[in-house]
């Protein structure tokens, strides 16, 4: 029986895809230290965009998997995570839009509270810098990855960028 609603599924794969995905990313990072990635996560597994040959991407798994199963738990951060992003636009956007609260209807009233806006905007992101990794730390991903197995590598080209689709399984 699951002990939280993040332990439940499908968010529990989408968590351990997502930390095998950081990992992924990290391994390579790693290797090919030049090289731009990217990447996205869902709970049948997760996607590294990278003009990588494919049995790189998929050595790059193997190896992250083995080692976060080592325990090597960091692996699953990583500091361009969307879920850091996502914490500072909302924190930054919900301080600007207190900024606005009281100023009327008028564009000019609005105007005047434009260094206010700022100040709020950039005080909460200096503020939430530790609040992005925290989430992805506790809450979008996961550094243990359980029973997760790798099942195979799908490649493709879209817009000039290859796409390996890391499909994974319980």
């Amino acid at each position: 029986m699951s002990n939280s609603l993040l332990d439940m599924q499908p968010l529990s794969r989408l968590r351990r895809n997502h930390g095998l995905e950081h990992a992924t990313i990290n391994v390579l990072n790693e290797k090919y230290p030049g090289v731009k990635l990217g990447g996205m996560s869902t709970p049948f597994g997760f996607t590294i965009m990278a003009n990588l040959p494919t049995e790189v991407v998929a050595e790059g798994a193997i190896e992250a998997l083995k080692r976060l199963r080592a325990g090597e738990g960091k692996l699953a951060m990583h500091p361009n995570c969307g879920t850091n992003f996502a914490m500072a636009g909302a924190v930054a956007g919900t301080a600007a839009w207190l900024g606005t609260l009281g100023s009327g209807k008028e564009f000019k009233h609005k105007l005047e509270r434009l260094p206010l806006i700022i100040m709020l905007a950039t005080i909460s992101l200096i503020l939430t810098r530790p609040l992005g990794p925290l989430m992805q730390k506790y809450v979008t991903t996961d550094s243990d990855p359980g029973g997760l197995e790798l099942e195979r590598v799908e490649t493709a080209v879209r817009a000039g960028v290859r796409m390996h689709r890391i499909l994974t399984r319980d």
